[in-house]
């Protein structure tokens, strides 16, 4: 339908988008959710990615959001992957509530039960995700849930400026955030706000790609002193694995260099999870996470466009060989 021409909201109104990955998602099991999910890790750490984020997202309502977040909590504990956990109850008001009521919901019902999952070690939650959209969470209700979240120890990084200029960079740099996805509309001073906040900006240069938006100003942050991270933007809507084409994507379309790149994809990527003290670069003291490439130059990596399942030999996180092609 999305080549045919359908626009997103088309698509939502004939019961696809997020509410049709809602129902999926409330309908399977957790062990279901499980095998799909450690079959997705299993490609992007063949692709090179040895930490990534995971978000809830897909449930609307506590029960499969906490669904979700067993699940990513059980893959954290048996995979040796590094996993950082989203949780991202409002990503879409849930059909037959307002945004207000979800957000009353969420801050009363979602947050103190997290709390409590987090309290006696049943899972660990690092982040708060909120979806801040025109039509979908506006900038009163986005405040309310990321600080709520906040106050329970959750890093606020979140969904802003995709496709409205909603000044959500300029409310994440106010409320201390640690990253802010997407930023295709964000403003000057949503920029500057964010350069003086160290707030990291996370790139998607496939969200753009597939939706033909226009790319975010990635050159324009860059020189103003953001922190840039890049991320994959997995999800439905853009079924991508690979890193390296991100950071291939990136250079192109958002005419970052190859080192630019590799910075984003790695020590700022860790930077907007909180971990760039442990991970995202090799130096004494962190963790040992690398890949090995059958290369003559490191830029190979980015260069052969689609290329990276010719190219990494061995991943190896903690010092341990666990990808060998």
């Amino acid at each position: 339908m999305k080549l045919a021409g359908a626009t997103y909201m088309e698509i939502h109104q004939a019961g696809g988008g997020i509410n049709f990955t809602v129902e999926r998602t409330r309908q399977a099991s957790e062990e279901e959710l499980l095998g799909s999910f450690q079959q997705r890790l299993q490609a992007m750490l063949r692709a090179g990615t040895t930490l990534v984020e995971c978000k809830s997202g897909y449930g609307l309502d506590l029960d499969t959001e906490l669904k979700m977040l067993r699940v990513i909590e059980r893959a954290r504990r048996q995979m040796p992957i590094g996993i950082s956990a989203t949780y991202c109850g409002a990503h879409s008001v849930p059909k037959g509530k307002t945004a207000i009521e979800a957000a009353d919901d969420i801050i009363n019902n979602h947050l103190p039960k997290l709390k409590e999952l987090g309290r006696n070690g049943q899972i660990h939650v690092d982040n708060i995700d909120v979806f801040c959209e025109k039509g979908v969470f506006d900038l009163d209700s986005t405040r309310r849930i990321l600080q709520g979240g906040k106050d329970i120890g959750l890093q606020i990084n979140f969904h802003g400026d995709e496709l409205h200029p909603m000044k959500a960079a300029e409310l994440g740099a106010e409320l201390g955030a640690r990253a802010i996805s997407h930023l295709e509309e964000v403003s000057d001073e949503g920029i500057a706000a964010m350069a003086t906040a160290g707030c990291s900006a996370v790139l998607l240069p496939t969200t753009a790609y597939m939706l033909r938006l226009k790319q975010p100003r990635a050159r324009k942050m860059l020189d103003e002193g953001v922190i840039v991270a890049l991320g994959s933007d997995f999800n439905p809507n853009a079924y991508c694995f690979s890193m390296p084409m991100v950071m291939h994507l990136a250079c192109v379309n958002m005419r970052m260099s190859m080192p630019e790149a590799l910075a984003a994809a790695t020590i700022n990527a860790a930077y907007a999870l909180g971990k760039s003290h442990t991970h995202g670069s090799l130096e004494v003291g962190k963790q040992g996470d690398l890949i090995i490439i059958n290369a003559s130059r490191w830029e190979h990596l980015i260069y052969q466009f689609g290329g990276h399942n010719e190219l990494i030999e061995y991943v190896i996180t903690k010092g341990k060989v666990i990808y060998k092609k």
